[in-house]
């Protein structure tokens, strides 16, 4: 309950600033042309508001509403979500939107998405002044890595260290190593001492090597415990921090990533069984073998796993085995830094967008559950802010596409109009807006239910 109450208040957080920044974009410019707003609003708000209020000499009302799935400026004369018809029979008047020339109405359309992707360049240059930017890289990974079933077939082996992907090097173990690799038509390894090149084959993308469970590849980390926590399974057999676990029900394992894929079977066994037979509890009475960190003599106990089929110990991690490099830098040097790190995450988004127009694609679209999962289990600021980066840069690219309802679709019909001079038809826009609002609808239904899903199981 605890983990969920963080992730909640860490996606309200970060969509209320996310949506206060993109509306405070058509704002501005709104005010900047004379255009008048009458309504700005953090999140949506049918039937009823959280709060509003309206300072005195102002024409625009301020206000919060209860759903928070985005927000709203109510700019005078535009049709817009509000479908205020009313509004648009009345005779145009000269702080109306609709009276304003077609570039200032461009501007008004572009003004949140422009805001939002200014505000991740900012955050990211912010996050690189202020914490630097610390990594492995995969070179000095000298144990190399875990590769899954898939990754074997293709010529992969477990200790191989990856060094290029069609003769680029690959920095670090991230989403660009995934994308570079799926990209590539060679991935030149280190293995035994020699340099080796594989060929990839076509059929492996990058959704491929992200969905699957394990993942394509993964660093090898040793089984060493970095902590074990109290009144647990580890701690009443006697574990300790620094020992080493060797082997789960007979079969050695040497590595967290292996440890992990024992745990994975029993998970399925576990799921299989009835949680109040004897069947349950068989599945939960595990026998583990460690050996100790100060004599290296290796015990085997038999341990009963909680309900959740957890152990109870802290998993050493990377940094325990190599030391990461850390690029500190300056103010001024975080502006471009921050800009090129953002540009390239824009990137890297719009590439992985055609995977959404596949069946596996359209399975992995998520809604606030999603959204949710990409926040840490316990607060961190900076993952925090790389993640409101992020999902800014992502609504950002959303908002943009040629969908009525959504900026874009303004924007296009904001385009024809400069290009042919022709004005598209106040009944075309409502009919237009209405079609884009059930189309977003859908999306969001979709989205969302592929989250019950996934929760149930069945994803």
């Amino acid at each position: 309950m605890e983990i969920f109450l963080i992730k909640l208040l860490q996606v309200a957080l970060a969509l209320s600033i996310l949506v206060f920044v993109h509306e405070g974009g058509h704002f501005l410019f709104s005010k900047l042309f004379g255009v008048r707003v009458e309504k700005f609003f953090i999140f949506f708000d049918p039937w009823f508001h959280l709060f509003q209020f309206k300072p005195k000499n102002s024409d625009t009302t301020y206000g919060m509403g209860w759903i928070p799935l985005g927000g709203y400026c109510k700019i005078s004369g535009m049709i817009d979500e509000s479908f205020d018809t009313e509004q648009m029979k009345q005779p145009v008047q000269s702080w109306e939107f609709r009276s304003k020339p077609a570039w200032q109405r461009l501007l008004i359309m572009a003004g949140g998405v422009l805001f939002n992707f200014i505000l991740a360049l900012f955050i990211y240059s912010m996050v690189l002044f202020t914490w630097g930017q610390s990594y492995i890289p995969l070179k000095d990974m000298k144990m190399g890595m875990v590769f899954n079933e898939t990754a074997q077939q293709a010529g992969f082996r477990n200790g191989d260290i990856l060094l290029s992907a069609d003769g680029k090097p690959m920095k670090r173990f991230d989403i660009d190593m995934y994308r570079m690799m799926s990209n590539a038509k060679t991935v030149d390894v280190m293995r035994d001492g020699k340099k080796k090149t594989i060929v990839m084959p076509e059929e492996i993308s990058l959704l491929t090597m992200v969905k699957e469970t394990p993942a394509f590849a993964r660093p090898y980390i040793p089984s060493k415990i970095d902590s074990v926590m109290p009144d647990t399974p580890a701690a009443q057999v006697g574990m300790s921090k620094g020992d080493h676990i060797v082997a789960i029900n007979g079969t050695e394992i040497s590595s967290w990533n292996e440890f992990d894929m024992q745990i994975g079977i029993l998970k399925d066994r576990l799921a299989a069984a009835k949680p109040t037979t004897k069947d349950s509890m068989k599945v939960r009475m595990a026998t583990f073998a460690f050996r100790h960190g100060g004599t290296g003599h290796i015990d085997t106990v038999k341990v009963t796993l909680t309900p959740e089929l957890t152990l109870g110990v802290g998993k050493a991690s990377l940094a325990d085995f190599y030391k990461p490099v850390t690029i500190e830098y300056g103010f001024l040097e975080s502006v471009p830094a921050g800009a090129k790190y953002g540009i390239g995450v824009l990137r890297g988004y719009v590439d992985d967008l055609k995977y959404v127009f596949t069946a596996d694609g359209a399975k992995s679209l998520g809604g606030f559950g999603a959204i949710g999962n990409l926040f840490p289990p316990t607060w961190d600021w900076m993952l925090f802010w790389q993640m409101t980066a992020f999902i800014s840069i992502m609504l950002a690219f959303m908002n943009i596409l040629p969908i009525p309802a959504l900026d874009g679709g303004h924007i296009l019909f904001l385009f024809y109009e400069i290009i042919t001079g022709r004005k598209p038809s106040e009944n075309f826009l409502l009919r237009a807006e209405y079609i884009g609002f059930a189309i977003l609808i859908l999306l969001l239904v979709v989205a969302n239910l592929n989250d019950v899903l996934r929760w149930l199981g069945y994803m």
